[in-house]
């Protein structure tokens, strides 16, 4: 961090920059240790010393000081090299520079402030939309400066920085709304204080997330509670009232003035996008989303943040669209949806030829996005740790439940941060929306020099590096099942894909399956036809069977691989029959072929597995990691995934938390089970393994009760020599007691 402990005397305009800033040589300064860091490439002088002759002739002609502190200076050179956004705004208006140094602002050594307070002390006395928008846009221009000085100047990390732009976007959204609400409420000689117009403004994106970069859009969805303001009285009805405000909104903030805009908002994320209602109902943005709702929204509605507006209105809003983002089954079809959406955002690349994009190009921002909310989107609604918005906060999350290697997570997070750094120095230079890496020969040295390389070269194969590791994980996350089927040697049975189908007349169809290794190919053909004319087959819909058409095929290889392929084919038909009405555990298979490999093992082996996961398929999740399957937890270890599973669920929510300890008492005796069929471990060590399940369940059902008892009546006691705590003990008798459980 660099200190500015005074600052002052003037200078003549004559005098350049680069003289005003010389260091004497015996300075210790952070600034004088990485001299490269701090002087300018020498392409870049000459329109640097230009900016500095216009300011310093402007700051004289304002009758202001010039600041002269060396360690200041060195960092405006380093600033106004790396932006013409900064020079010019200080240009424009000197005492910009003045007021943020004075005030104390821009110390490194100070907090930020509170955006909120500061903007509501600026609107005070403000009483018409014009004036509105002045002081908006003036308070814009002179935050994002002090923002990309402190970002440029190294004072700040990438956190502060985005935290500080989305900190602003919602005060200027939530300041513009108030003023908006209090003139509109005043038509009406209504007191704000009684009766409110409760406008929601949801922010989307980056916004909602809190990682706004520079010169982004700021993504918006407007809702109202659907209800009809007393105060209106007829003469409009909620929607047309609140479409005005929301109209008003919109231009305050996005209009273009001399003063230039606010922030550019783009409210194309709404339901039914530009063709839907501006601001639509709770109720209707409900049936939306529950009937219509599409898996991009699902992707778009992750990071959703109210930002403005009533704060109970907004959680009754956030509660209604929570369970369309997080589903309390895994939803492994998101996997294939977030594959369509990429590929198709790698077409329109290809198309436009964007390979140079940061964002979009292969490698780039929205791959880490994709594979972080593709998590989110699948586990998300079992797994309250990853009901989050920032992305690093995800992959930490990821980190931390298993779901991704921590080296993985720790690659990801390296150059999520490296390119969110190139993207605010791309857009830090003129305030504009730029993903693109320059091609010109000046805006490759200030890029390199803006992120601290000596040059282009060093900076491209950092870069490059970060954009293969991105793309490698993504390829590995989003990897297709016959992707995966090649990546693992194994060859595609083209024939049994044909039998499925019924692309095959009956004999090529049983030649097919003999050559595979089934014993009886005619039984199965029986068997399948009788699957095909089923119930559960009949009323599929078309996504449901797309997904069949995918993992019957696959079912068939895996069945065909064991000592007794048609029994092994003929064990799972109950869970079949059970799981091919809901896509979900269609997707889990076909996205995780070792998950169905284990399955055809484990069901062909024994009746009670195949019958445990008939009528809890939501076990299915537990076949998916072979390492973990295999190794039942020790006591400590189960302790720990159940405080994990029962993690954010609300203290009062018994019925929620008795659920949970039910999915957690059925996966670890599938474990056990599964282990037991696998490695024949002896009697004893099964017991031990099944007696600590239930001590573990016991344990917490206990606490549960105990707790939620208490909360409702107090805790119990008895008098012995003054109030005393009650105990309460639990003693195993039998299998239990004994260590013998079954």
């Amino acid at each position: 961090m660099y200190i500015i402990s005074r600052y002052a005397a003037d200078l003549p305009a004559t005098e350049s920059l680069t003289e005003a800033t010389a260091m004497p040589s015996h300075a210790h300064t952070p600034m004088a240790i990485n001299r490269f860091r701090s002087e300018p490439p020498a392409a870049l002088r000459e329109s640097l010393d230009d900016a500095w002759e216009s300011y310093a002739a402007a700051v004289t002609e304002a009758g202001l000081p010039l600041p002269r502190h060396p360690e200041f200076t060195v960092a405006l050179r380093r600033v106004w090299a790396c932006s013409d956004f900064v020079s010019t705004a200080c240009i424009r208006d000197p005492s910009l520079l003045q007021g943020l140094l004075s005030s104390g602002d821009l110390l490194a050594d100070r907090p930020a402030g509170d955006y909120e307070r500061r903007l509501g002390d600026a609107l005070q006395g403000v009483d018409e939309e014009t004036r509105l928008g002045e002081v908006l846009r003036d308070f814009r221009r002179r935050e994002m400066v002090r923002i990309a000085w402190r970002d440029l100047a190294g004072w700040d990390a990438l956190d502060p920085v985005l935290a500080d732009l989305s900190a602003l976007a919602d005060a200027c959204i939530a300041g513009a709304l108030a003023r908006l609400c209090e003139w509109s409420a005043r038509q009406y000689a209504v007191l704000l204080t009684k009766y409110s117009p409760e406008l929601i403004v949801l922010g989307m994106g980056k916004l909602g997330a809190g990682e706004l970069n520079f010169s982004s859009d700021v993504d918006l969805i407007f809702a109202h509670p659907g209800t009809e303001p007393p105060w209106l009285k007829g003469e409009l009805s909620a929607e047309e009232f609140y479409t005005r405000l929301g109209r008003q909104l919109i231009q305050v903030l996005d209009q273009a003035t001399e003063r230039g805009f606010v922030f550019r908002v783009d409210m194309r994320l709404r339901p039914y996008g530009d063709s839907g209602p501006l601001v639509p109902g709770f109720d209707a943005m409900a049936d939306y989303y529950q009937l219509q709702g599409r898996e991009w929204e699902r992707y778009a509605m992750i990071k959703a943040r109210p930002v403005a507006g009533p704060p109970r209105a907004a959680a009754e809003l956030m509660a209604l669209l929570k369970p369309f983002v997080y589903r309390r089954y895994l939803d492994f079809g998101a996997f294939d949806s977030l594959r369509n959406l990429k590929e198709q955002i790698a077409q329109e690349v290809e198309r436009r030829q964007m390979r140079d994009n940061i964002k979009l190009g292969p490698g780039g921002i929205r791959e880490i996005e994709f594979i972080a909310q593709a998590f989110q989107l699948v586990r998300g609604g079992r797994q309250v740790l990853l009901q989050q918005r920032g992305v690093l906060a995800v992959l930490d999350a990821l980190a931390v439940l298993g779901h991704l290697p921590e080296k993985v997570c720790s690659q990801l997070a390296d150059a999520y941060i490296f390119l969110r750094r190139v993207e605010n120095r791309l857009q830090s230079f003129a305030d504009q929306q730029v993903h693109e890496l320059p091609e010109d020969e000046l805006g490759r040295v200030r890029l390199a020099y803006a992120m601290d390389f000596a040059d282009w070269e060093a900076f491209a194969r950092v870069l490059g590096e970060h954009r293969r590791t991105v793309q490698e994980h993504f390829n590995e996350v989003f990897a297709s099942p016959e992707t995966r089927a090649v990546q693992a040697g194994k060859d595609k049975v083209p024939d049994l894909a044909g039998v499925w189908t019924r692309m095959h007349d009956t004999g090529k169809a049983a030649a097919a399956l003999t050559r595979s290794g089934y014993e009886d190919a005619q039984e199965i053909l029986r068997w399948l036809e009788g699957f095909h004319k089923g119930p559960a087959v009949r009323f599929l819909g078309e996504q449901g069977r797309q997904r069949l058409d995918q993992l019957m095929p696959m079912l068939l290889e895996e069945a065909a691989t064991q000592s007794h392929p048609d029994q092994a084919l003929k064990s799972i038909g109950a869970l079949l029959e059970a799981i091919t009405g809901r896509t979900t555990y269609l997707s889990l298979l076909v996205e995780n072929p070792p998950a169905l490999s284990q399955l055809v093992r484990l069901c062909s082996s024994s009746s009670w597995v195949a019958d445990q996961l008939t009528q809890h398929p939501i076990l299915l999740d537990e076949l998916l990691d072979p390492r973990s399957l295999y190794k039942p937890l020790d006591k400590a270890g189960l302790e720990k995934v159940l405080e994990i599973r029962l993690n954010g669920i609300a203290e009062e929510d018994l019925e929620q938390q008795m659920d949970r300890l039910r999915q957690f008492q059925q996966a670890a005796m599938l474990h056990v089970a599964a282990t037991d069929i696998v490695s024949q471990r002896p009697v004893a060590a099964i017991a031990n393994h099944l007696t600590d399940i239930a001590e573990v369940v016991l344990e917490r059902v206990l606490k549960l009760a105990w707790d939620h008892l208490v909360r409702r009546y107090g805790p119990p006691g008895y008098r012995l020599r003054g109030r005393q705590q009650a105990h309460f003990a639990i003693l195993g008798y039998g299998k239990l007691g004994g260590y013998e459980l079954g």
